[in-house]
């Protein structure tokens, strides 16, 4: 028997010969202790340290490395392994591989691409070449992440940096960046919430606003600002009308969170406390609960089996319909006026369809407490002035509000500002508090800004599109929406209410069908407490809304759906990728189908997935009429998931998948060749997310490991994977261009393939844009 050889206490071996879970989330790889490997003498398995003979070789020094011979060939089953010092490599990978600075290894860093790192089997003397952008980026990824977990020595496997990258993006949105977005408005969660990108008064302390009618909450909470003292938490309670304009802009220097729904739990010491609802925030300046970032996160969210989160969204919601009259553009104090494009109908009956099937009678009132809040913000929000135009029945998108939007940049208005500032004699920032005030009176300005507003509800700001217009526009994605509501609830009332639903809360109901003289006399107007709603009316409403939007919005010469503005009684003739949004909805014809597939989709195909509109349609750009983000060449995961879904809902899946295909290969080969990055939005022209528009572009500034993502553009990966084939999701793992996966290219007759068209593979792609 061989003579025990001690070594030091908690030493962990690793067995080579043992199988181990490899692609598996950070926290259980790298959480365990330190590991050695077992030399054949184990005074050479530096238990104390790692001090290899040979440095990982770099610069002027690494053509010197002699070849490869044949050690250290891998096994047929066992993966290659490196031993690596966890700070001395991050220090050799940056110096050599990261030359523009900017903590990350991409395809436009001027390094050698290649760097040795010492085998496990050999205890770091013997090494193995890694090559290439995706390996290095990973390696430094890897690096970051042991860093998190204290890890000063780890045995890393060579599979996590040659990972399938479709797999490796996959699992990093499931298992890291959705718990990186996750918050919570709570005493625990405060510190992180309340920090807002957007605030420009300078005070940095927490403020929380507690709806009028939530005592248990204003108790909680000021309980929270005398335990914590250190946050100096200042607690504020909103009146009953918390969307007054006046009021709303009396709070622009005081901005503050806004609270959202909670349970009551335990709190271990015998007695009860209040405990926030976690939910999903899109990302970078954006920290807060925003209406529809929120649907389409919710999509990748029950992709992921995290139905839980999902629900806890619409608890949100329902709390802010009750509270705050709607679902606010986002929970922060500046956003009270504000809602956004409504999706909460399919959210709440997409979430219903996955919650545990063993308690049903929960889970249908679960679903009618969120069809109750949906048909009040229906009546009060959507279907009343000013938003509805009694004229057309049309809906628009037209909050209330005064002032300057206090959530901008400090410039942003900068250039609509100096005429009328030069006009008064003042300086732009002495004319902006005096207007903001209310002393100085500006009739063409205040309409400018009604505008500027309604394209912030919309969701598209800013857009060419609705450039002081928006506020008269029954745009095509709002009839959308609406009509999918109507179809929703009536569907829900039918078969899950047994065709009869009775609402609690008491507010009036606008009359259908609107028409200008039924909407001047409320008086008349029925209360919702008054009778039970039924499935039959909310069908009417939707046959009537299809037929407006035929009317109104549907232009059969030009097989497109174009916004209608209400005051000028025209169609706006603005291409505009939302047209295809009344197939998602389910209100367009097969015939109106098959006249956008056929005659109009190549309109906003290009290399990357659809862009959001069409160049003819955004004119030409120039330093006085620069790039905006929701136009041309830009391409956004709204978008892209509303033209899948609908497409494959009129039977076009050939289509809905080559439309993924492209959209998942850019962001694909984004992440492979730019440190794993996951960005807000792309130019889909230029394959690109180093954009040229008015905000730049977020989810794109981290260091070594790409933390979060962004919300939707998560959301957009995980449901597009869902629409490739096997051979599909190869393909964009192996960077396979769509040009050259879908072959006969020359038969698409699109913009992008003619002679001018950019190179297409990713480096030439990224020096471009970075030229330009």
């Amino acid at each position: 028997m061989a003579p025990t050889v001690p070594h030091p206490a908690g030493v962990n071996f690793v067995d080579e010969q043992q199988a181990q879970r490899i692609h598996v989330d950070a926290a259980t790889y790298y959480g365990g202790g330190e590991t050695f490997t077992r030399a054949r003498t184990y005074s050479h398995a530096q238990l104390h340290g790692y001090n290899p003979r040979k440095v990982p070789a770099f610069d002027e020094d690494w053509h010197l490395r002699p070849r490869r011979l044949s050690h250290d060939e891998k096994g047929v089953t066992v993966s290659r392994r490196f031993l690596i010092d966890v700070e001395e490599t991050i220090r050799v990978v940056l110096e050599q591989e990261d030359t523009d600075g900017d903590f990350q290894i991409s395809v436009t860093d001027a390094g050698p691409k290649m760097m040795a790192l010492g085998t496990a089997t050999s205890n770091g003397f013997k090494t193995f070449d890694i090559r290439g952008t995706y390996m290095l980026s990973n390696l430094l990824q890897e690096l970051a992440l042991a860093r998190d977990h204290n890890r000063k020595r780890i045995v890393l496997d060579e599979a996590r940096l040659t990972e399938n990258p479709v797999d490796r993006l996959s699992r990093m949105i499931r298992n890291s960046f959705w718990h990186s977005l996750t918050r919570r408005i709570d005493g625990d969660g405060l510190e992180i919430i309340c920090s807002d990108p957007k605030n420009r008064t300078g005070r940095v302390n927490p403020r929380i606003y507690i709806p009028h009618r939530e005592p248990a909450m204003v108790e909680y909470y000021r309980k929270v600002a005398k335990e914590k003292p250190h946050l100096n938490l200042d607690v504020q309670v909103l009146p009953e009308k918390p969307d007054d304009p006046m009021f709303v802009k009396s709070l622009n220097l005081k901005p503050g969170i806004l609270a959202l729904a909670m349970n009551e739990v335990d709190d271990g010491k015998g007695g009860r406390t209040l405990k926030g609802i976690p939910f999903i925030v899109p990302g970078a300046r954006f920290n807060e609960l925003y209406n529809w970032d929120s649907y389409f996160i919710s999509l990748g969210l029950l992709v992921d089996g995290q139905v839980a989160m999902a629900k806890g969204m619409v608890d949100h919601f329902i709390f802010e319909i009750k509270h705050y009259g709607k679902i606010l553009n986002g929970s922060r104090s500046y956003y009270l006026c504000r809602t956004q494009p409504p999706f909460l109908t399919d959210m709440a009956l997409q979430i219903y369809n996955q919650l545990d099937r063993s308690d049903m009678d929960s889970n249908r009132e679960w679903l009618k407490r969120a069809i109750r809040a949906a048909i009040k913000e229906y009546h009060t929000i959507w279907v009343a002035e000013p938003r509805m135009d009694p004229k057309s029945g049309l809906s628009r998108y037209r909050p209330d509000g005064l002032g300057i939007p206090p959530e901008t940049e400090a410039t942003h208005f900068t250039h609509i500002l100096e005429p009328y500032a030069e006009k008064h004699g003042l300086s732009v920032l002495e004319f902006s508090e005096r207007y903001n005030e209310g002393t100085i009176k500006e009739p063409e300005l205040d309409e400018y800004f009604l505008h500027d507003r309604s394209v912030r509800e919309s969701g598209h700001d800013t857009t060419y599109r609705f450039e002081k217009r928006c506020a008269n526009l029954g745009t095509i994605d709002l009839q959308s929406l609406l009509f999918k509501y109507e179809v929703d609830i009536g569907t829900a009332i039918r078969e899950v209410f047994d065709d009869e639903l009775d609402l609690e809360e008491d507010f009036l109901l606008a009359p259908f069908p609107p028409t200008p003289e039924t909407y001047k006399d409320k008086s008349k107007w029925e209360r919702s407490t008054s009778r039970v709603q039924k499935s039959e009316e909310w069908f009417e409403r939707a046959e009537w809304r299809r037929g407006v939007i035929d009317k109104y919005l549907w232009n059969e010469d030009k097989c497109l759906y174009f916004d209608y503005d209400t005051v000028q009684e025209k169609q706006i003739l603005y291409e505009s990728v939302t047209s295809f949004w009344p197939l998602w909805a389910g209100c367009a014809s097969e015939e109106q189908c098959w006249q956008l597939v056929t005659n109009s989709l190549k309109k906003f195909e290009v290399l990357g997935g659809l862009v959001s509109g069409t160049e003819e349609s955004r004119g030409k750009i120039s330093l006085d009429r620069p790039n905006r983000q929701w136009d041309y060449p830009y391409a956004w995961p709204p978008h892209q998931i509303m033209t899948w879904v609908g497409l494959e809902r009129y039977g076009y899946l050939d289509e809905a998948q080559r439309l993924a295909y492209r959209f998942l290969y850019m962001m694909t080969t984004a992440f492979v060749d730019f440190n794993g990055v996951v960005p807000e939005k792309f130019d889909a022209v230029k394959l690109s997310h180093l954009v040229d528009a008015e905000y730049g572009n977020q989810g794109i500034d981290f260091k070594m490991v790409p933390r979060e993502g962004f919300g939707w553009m998560n959301a957009a990966y995980q449901v597009g994977l869902s629409f490739l084939t096997t051979h599909m999701r190869r393909a964009v793992a192996a960077c396979t261009s769509p040009e050259v996966f879908f072959g006969a290219v020359a038969n698409l007759e699109q913009p992008l393939l003619s002679t001018n068209m950019p190179a297409t593979d990713p480096l030439s792609l990224a020096m471009e844009n970075l030229t330009v």
